[in-house]
């Protein structure tokens, strides 16, 4: 079976050198499948994800050691994190929240682009900006999931991990794993793969995912879920490289480079919010859909 390793490699931002649109495999498709239910395992409570007993979510990734949850599900995200032996991985997984809700908070432009915490991104220039209200989302369990993730390192020798999440939670995964790559050891591989992920940050922020993680992060979109395309690129927003659009006959589409126009790609098959579709943003991803 291939790797999730050949799949991130596929979806990189190196693809964006031959400018071709990739159809996966159903072999690779497969890869994906356990942090699909990883992600949407994140939606379980604290203390369901803590024992690894949330039922079929659970269940789907049997092995399973976790190290931490947390989270309240209303001012904090849910959240767990623990090791993979299936995956050799730490998992860092964080849930999304209310789909209507999300929507509007990203298209009411009540927010605005801010410079990351040097605190918690050390040496990143001040030109990198990224949502005020995902960013200060992420900074509130920051340390604690760092602290977390070194005791899974630790405690099963592991060298890797993964963050995952599904819609704002696909946003927080994408911010961790920019903060794990900088504050882990670069023996420590850090991979992202997020689902129905919104625009994050600016063109700086995207160029500094790219370089930093690039072929490490993938950002799947499902059909016509309109959460992708906001906040809009005319407000300074930017994807970084590594979507794979899911189209209508559920093909899986590898996009090279950033916001890929083709209308094979999000930003051409969902051109503007109207043409959008709410259902799609919880799947089916390939035949998962999120929630616990």
């Amino acid at each position: 079976m291939l790797s999730l390793r050949s799949v991130l490699v596929l979806t990189s931002a190196g693809l964006a050198k031959c400018q071709s649109i990739t159809t996966l495999s159903s072999a690779q498709i497969a890869t994906f499948a356990p942090f699909t239910y990883f992600a949407s395992t994140a939606y379980c409570s604290p203390s369901t994800t803590i024992t690894w007993s949330c039922g079929a979510k659970c269940q789907a990734n049997p092995g399973f050691i976790p190290v931490a949850s947390g989270g309240d599900g209303d001012k904090t995200q849910f959240w767990y994190v623990g090791f993979a032996p299936a995956q050799n991985t730490v998992i860092v997984a964080h849930q999304g929240t209310n789909t209507d809700d999300f929507f509007a908070d990203l298209t009411d432009a009540n927010f605005f682009l801010n410079p990351l915490s040097p605190s918690l991104f050390p040496g990143v220039s001040s030109s990198v900006k990224a949502h005020n209200g995902i960013a200060s989302e992420q900074a509130s369990t920051a340390s604690t999931i760092l602290s977390a993730v070194n005791r899974a390192l630790s405690a099963h020798g592991a060298t890797s991990v993964t963050t995952v999440g599904h819609s704002l939670g696909a946003a927080l995964a994408l911010l961790d794993a920019l903060y794990l790559r900088i504050q882990l050891p670069a023996s420590v591989t850090v991979s992202t793969v997020g689902y129905g992920l919104p625009r994050v940050g600016n063109r700086a922020f995207a160029s500094l995912i790219d370089s930093t993680l690039g072929g490490r992060v993938t950002h799947i979109n499902n059909k016509k879920d309109p959460i992708p395309t906001v906040p809009g690129m005319l407000l300074g927003f930017h994807h970084p490289a590594g979507e794979i659009h899911i189209q209508d006959s559920g093909a899986w589409d590898s996009c090279p480079g950033d916001d890929n126009s083709s209308d094979l790609c999000i930003v051409g098959d969902v051109s503007n919010i109207f043409e959008g579709d709410l259902s799609d943003h919880d799947g089916p991803y390939a035949g998962i859909t999120m929630g616990c």
